[in-house]
């Protein structure tokens, strides 16, 4: 599948510590200069390593509140809004195309930090439509990869898919080795699919996998686009601060509307 110059492309981000969303560092001003150099998307579908559940849902609200699901971090960051609107349409469109998988539209959750430190910075503003899509953490890595492939149409109208989450990710010790996953670059998802076979050190690398899927939706969407390392290192001697783009930063935006695409 080739590129289109009217196309989105779809990011990996590796979010870090939610303090983010309070400083300004190489990362925050990475993905603040990423935001800059990408058409404004109609709307960001965004999958997080926060939002973990029992089957699929994404959020269908028009207001998502911002969910602070953190423990010991200062005041200041559990009174941090993101007031993004959220986008019903894409929801429905969501679930549309990840039929017959059951997908259940939810107005109970709303954006947490794996969304909102990483958009704060890419989107300041807080005017563009988020929607999040849930992770089913009983699904093999293989079917959140497809469900990835199931949601590279967004791109087309107007959509950033949005991966949010860190290929190393040990909070318990620092990883001995730090595997960036280079196969990315390499275009060999099924090495991505199959990370348990890296070895001990994928393991210890992401010993619940929860902020590596993420990568694999990513992945999926992005097809055969060409793939850039958008930023990479080690934050907290055990995360890994990696973040991935598919297809080119300056695209022209999709100037159909997702009411078109629902006629």
């Amino acid at each position: 599948m080739g590129q289109t110059n009217k196309r989105m492309p779809a990011a990996f981000i590796g979010h870090g510590t939610p303090l983010n969303a309070l400083r300004t560092n190489r990362w925050t001003e990475a993905w603040r200069q990423l935001g800059r150099e990408l058409a404004r998307p109609r709307s960001t579908l965004v999958v997080s390593g926060h939002w973990c559940t029992d089957g699929s849902a994404v959020t269908a609200m028009p207001r998502p509140p911002t969910i602070h699901e953190l423990y010991g971090f200062p005041s200041e960051l559990h009174q941090f809004s993101y007031p993004a609107p959220g986008d019903p349409k894409l929801a429905a469109r969501v679930r549309m195309l990840l039929e017959p998988l059951p997908v259940h539209l939810d107005h109970s959750w709303g954006l947490d930090h794996g969304a909102w430190s990483v958009l704060s910075k890419m989107f300041p503003s807080a005017d563009i439509p988020v929607v999040q899509l849930s992770i089913d953490m009983a699904q093999p890595a293989r079917r959140h990869y497809e469900i990835g492939q199931r949601l590279r149409p967004l791109r087309d109208e107007g959509v950033l898919v949005l991966g949010s989450g860190n290929v190393v990710h040990n909070l318990g010790g620092r990883a001995r080795h730090q595997q960036q996953f280079a196969h990315v670059a390499g275009r060999r998802p099924a090495d991505l699919i199959a990370y348990e076979t890296f070895g001990a050190d994928a393991l210890l690398a992401v010993p619940p996998p929860d902020h590596y899927y993420p990568l694999l939706y990513v992945v999926g969407a992005g097809g055969d686009d060409e793939v850039s390392i958008e930023i990479d290192g080690i934050e907290r001697g055990a995360i890994s601060m990696l973040s991935v783009l598919y297809g080119q930063k300056l695209v022209q935006p999709a100037p159909h509307l997702m009411a078109d695409v629902l006629v």
